[in-house]
């Protein structure tokens, strides 16, 4: 028989630690991505989440105009407890025993306060699949390739300051579009114009563009048009991040969270939708240009009719390091399932006038060697 789930541990309304008891000794058990197991902390005994009663049921999607009309079943909303930091604005879950600790988006000294945050719930969870030691490896690996970064800095970056995993917030859109259009298809062709040059006739095939009036109709339905839902890091890190094998998420479970944190979304499910919208739009003008078909394409209109909207909050797996290096912080951020790196540098002054002196250097010498030869 599988071994029963730990329970988490019982915890003030209003708080979420994600913390779970080891059944031998009591200590926390926290999440391996090596092999997706809980493992303790204290005395490495192992618990499978995939066996457990626990098991979560298929994902599924909510209604988009119930939760806009705030008519979702209150068993879909859960309150947690949270800070927010006051520089970057990000809104982490903190144990409930711990009151000071640096934000792992910028790392600037967070007190934690009592406020609650009202919100969807998770329906999936993308399990970190990289561990800390592998995402470090990564992040000290793509330091070390960048040019002009201060040598400063990578040594601040590797000694072995731990890496912070937190599940960072999405939304995922799913829609059915139909779209009329009208517009215009090009079709070339070529005429022969007569010229002179140099006082001679010539001939050349000039390129013409016959436009003929055209309008249809498309559709496509579109699944899980991902949607960042946090305003903590810089969407050019995120995106960069990309791509996410979302036929990977697990239905959420909070043992997936253990040793981990989880930001709570700070972009509101309209706003989300509005930026799917710009996402299918662009899919849509394609689909458009495609039907339209012919050598060129003008589109002089699109109307859009949107059905069967609905939605999914998810958590993705990102590892975090915020270093602070001569008074500003720098971010590294890793995907937590295939480790790709991302993050801001600085440029080391000297290190940029030496490259630019040696360049001088090496051209004053080939100029020098050309003029002798």
């Amino acid at each position: 028989m599988p071994p029963p789930p730990p329970s988490e541990r019982a915890l003030p309304a209003g708080e979420n630690s994600h913390r779970f008891p080891c059944e031998q000794c009591g200590a926390d058990y926290t999440y391996n991505p090596a092999d997706g197991t809980l493992v303790c902390s204290h005395c490495g005994h192992t618990n499978s989440i995939r066996s457990g009663p626990w098991q979560g049921t298929a994902l599924q999607e909510l209604d988009f105009r119930a939760a806009v009309a705030e008519q979702l079943p209150e068993a879909e909303i859960e309150v947690t407890r949270v800070s927010t930091c006051p520089n970057c604005a990000a809104q982490v879950e903190f144990d409930p025993d711990t009151h000071a600790k640096e934000c792992p988006f910028c790392a600037t000294p967070v007190v934690t306060g009592t406020g609650e945050n009202r919100h969807i719930k998770p329906k999936g969870v993308l399990p970190f699949a990289v561990a800390e030691r592998t995402a470090h490896k990564a992040m000290n690996n793509w330091l070390g390739s960048l040019w002009f970064a201060p040598n400063g800095l990578q040594e601040y970056a590797r000694k072995g300051r731990r890496m912070q995993g937190v599940y960072v917030p999405y939304w995922t859109y799913d829609a059915q579009t139909r779209s009329r259009y009208s517009g215009q298809r090009g079709t070339v062709y070529y005429v022969t114009e007569t010229y002179r040059q140099d006082g001679e006739t010539r001939t050349r095939q000039v390129s013409k563009v016959r436009w003929t009036p055209v309008s249809g109709r498309v559709q496509r339905f579109f699944d899980d048009v991902l949607v960042l839902a946090s305003k903590s890091l810089p969407k050019r890190y995120t995106e960069a991040l990309e791509p996410w094998d979302l036929s990977q998420l697990e239905p959420y479970q909070p043992q997936y969270l253990a040793g981990f944190r989880a930001e709570a979304y700070t972009v509101e499910l309209e706003a989300g939708f509005a930026e799917a919208g710009q996402k299918m739009e662009r899919v849509i003008e394609r689909d458009v240009r495609f039907d339209i078909g012919g050598d060129r394409q003008r589109i002089n209109s699109i109307e859009t009719q949107m059905s069967g909207v609905t939605f999914k909050h998810i958590l993705l797996p990102v590892w975090l390091a915020a270093y602070k290096y001569r008074g500003r912080t720098y971010r590294f951020v890793v995907n937590g399932q295939s480790g790709r790196v991302q993050g801001e540098r600085p440029y080391s002054a000297w290190k940029i006038a030496a490259a630019v002196i040696l360049a001088l250097a090496i051209a004053a010498g080939a100029a020098l060697l050309a003029s002798q030869q």
